[in-house]
Order: structure tokens, then C-alpha cells, then sequence
């Protein structure tokens, strides 16, 4: 980064002088990122950046790998190759409370907490172990609410509520956090139009602060506005600027002879989701579903 200097040092010739300086480190970066569970490759050879304050889109068809990717960028599912998070490699990283992680809805399994309670769970990682809630947290988790439009559901029980409230919870739940990085996976899946036009609006005060958004969508939808650039995944690789996701057919899908019978597909083309086989153990990273 270029940055210009109006006091020169002694012996320098009078007026501006150019000086260099370190860029900002990307808030996520990636390199030759693989993901293979019980033998199926899922993500392979991910590379990416998403510098602070984007609005970043991860986009594929079903089964592409985004989610999985998404996952292996927070930590939550085995992977090799380089992630760091903020600056820091991602095995160093522990400030998880700059992060604000909505996974999908169908993963969370939440019996007998309220709305208030699973927004609160957001809180846990700004404070001390076993310390009681403050009062900056219970004003956090009330505004987080309110932003959501849920401000007089607080009581309700989470199992309760229709999908597009229990999503806007979630959504809340980030948003207590005050996280500079929101990581979101699919957050339109299942709500009506009402919930998506109200959470475009929630991602557009974020971006208007700096906040920087990674979202996992299958379509652009109410986001498209917001998005500064997208990032596609076909087969569990990212695909060069250009790419429609729509178009990926495998490459191969009209080739004379072109046999799905005779092989595995799944272990040659891999690209497929995490919930297509059974979880690996992982290690505790602190952004694990609500349960």
C-alpha cells in the first residue's frame, strides 16, 4: 500500500514522499484448502481472500461443497492446507468472538431455551467463564431482538416459533456477538419473502457499519444488491471470475460413452456436502451449533 508523507526526514528533498506500508491482512484467507471425509473428497484446492468490510457470496449447486468449505474455514470440520482467520493461522486463532456464525437451521436441535436464551448463548464468548450475564449483555441481546423484529418474542420457546422467527433468532444471535466477521449459511432456506426482505435489510446496516458478511447461498435473491463479489464452487473447487454455477453440468454430461455405472461418483468428482455422510469428530472451536 502506497501512502504519502507531507513532513519529510532531514536530507530529504521538501514536499511529499512516498512511503510503503504493510496491507491490511485479509479477515479470511485460504490456500489450497482440501476437505476429505471417510475418503470422499468434498473441497479440493480451495483458494480464496475476503478482506474486511465485503459482502462476499458463496455460491454452488446443491452439493457443490460451500457449506463444507465454509465449515473447514471456521475450523469446525477437518481439512488440510492453509486457513487463517483475522491474520492469525486458524490453529493460533481464538478471538471467536469476532465472529458471528449462523449455521443452518435444520442443524440446531434447542428443546426447552427461549428465543432470549438461544440469542444470549451469542454472549458466552465475550465474557469470563461461569461469570452471570451483565448488564451490557442482556442490552446486547435485547437489541439483537429488536434489530430481527422480535423484540416481544423473547419468552417463546425457540421450537415454537415458524422457521423464518427461528432463523431471525439465529441471525440475532450473531448479531449480539458484535462480531466484525458474519459468517451466514444459507440464510433464505425456508423463510417467505416478509423474513428475506427483513434480513437484506439487517446485512445492509452491517455493511453500512464495516462489517464484513460471508454468506453461503444457492441464489442471490434479496442479497443481491449488497454483494460486492461472489465466489463459486463447482465439484468442491472454486471457479475461476465468470463462472455461472448454474451452468456446471460435471463437464461431461454429454460425452458419448460417458458411464456413471462403472465408478464411485462421489470419490471421483467429489464436491458433495458435509451432511451427506456421517459427522467426524471435531475439535471444539466454540462456534458449534446451538444444542
Amino acid at each position: 500500500m502506497l501512502l504519502m508523507s507531507d513532513d519529510p526526514k532531514p536530507g530529504d528533498p521538501g514536499g511529499a514522499r512516498a512511503e510503503w506500508a504493510p496491507a491490511a491482512p485479509a479477515v479470511v484467507e485460504a490456500s489450497f484448502v482440501d476437505v476429505v471425509l471417510n475418503g470422499i473428497p468434498i473441497v479440493r484446492g480451495a483458494s480464496l481472500e475476503i478482506h474486511a468490510g465485503e459482502v462476499v457470496a458463496i455460491l454452488g449447486n446443491n452439493g457443490s461443497g460451500k457449506t463444507t468449505l465454509m465449515r473447514a474455514l471456521l475450523g469446525l470440520v477437518p481439512h488440510h492446507g492453509q486457513i487463517s482467520l483475522f491474520g492469525t493461522p486458524l490453529a493460533d486463532f481464538r478471538r471467536w468472538s469476532r465472529i458471528g456464525y449462523v449455521p443452518q437451521r435444520g442443524g440446531i436441535l434447542v428443546q426447552q431455551a427461549t428465543a432470549r436464551e438461544v440469542v444470549a448463548s451469542g454472549r458466552l464468548g465475550t465474557r469470563r467463564p461461569f461469570l452471570p450475564a451483565s448488564i451490557a449483555d442482556r442490552r446486547a441481546v435485547t437489541a439483537a431482538l429488536e434489530e430481527v423484529g422480535l423484540g416481544d418474542r423473547g419468552r417463546y420457546p425457540f421450537v415454537r416459533l415458524s422457521g423464518g422467527q427461528q432463523q431471525r433468532v439465529l441471525i440475532a444471535r450473531a448479531l449480539a456477538t458484535g462480531a466484525d466477521l458474519m459468517v451466514w449459511d444459507e440464510p433464505l432456506a425456508g423463510v417467505d419473502r416478509n423474513t428475506q426482505e427483513l434480513l437484506a435489510g439487517v446485512a445492509a446496516r452491517l455493511k453500512e457499519r464495516g462489517t464484513t458478511i460471508v454468506m453461503v447461498l444457492h441464489e442471490l435473491g434479496c442479497f443481491r444488491t449488497l454483494i460486492d463479489r461472489s465466489i463459486v464452487l463447482a465439484d468442491g473447487r472454486v471457479m475461476p471470475p465468470g463462472y455461472s454455477h448454474h451452468e456446471h453440468d460435471h463437464g461431461h454430461g454429454t460425452e458419448p460413452g460417458h458411464d456413471h455405472s462403472d465408478h464411485d461418483h462421489r470419490a471421483v468428482h467429489g464436491g458433495h456436502e458435509i451432511d451427506e455422510i456421517e459427522p467426524p469428530h471435531t475439535t471444539h472451536t466454540g462456534l458449534e451449533e446451538v444444542g
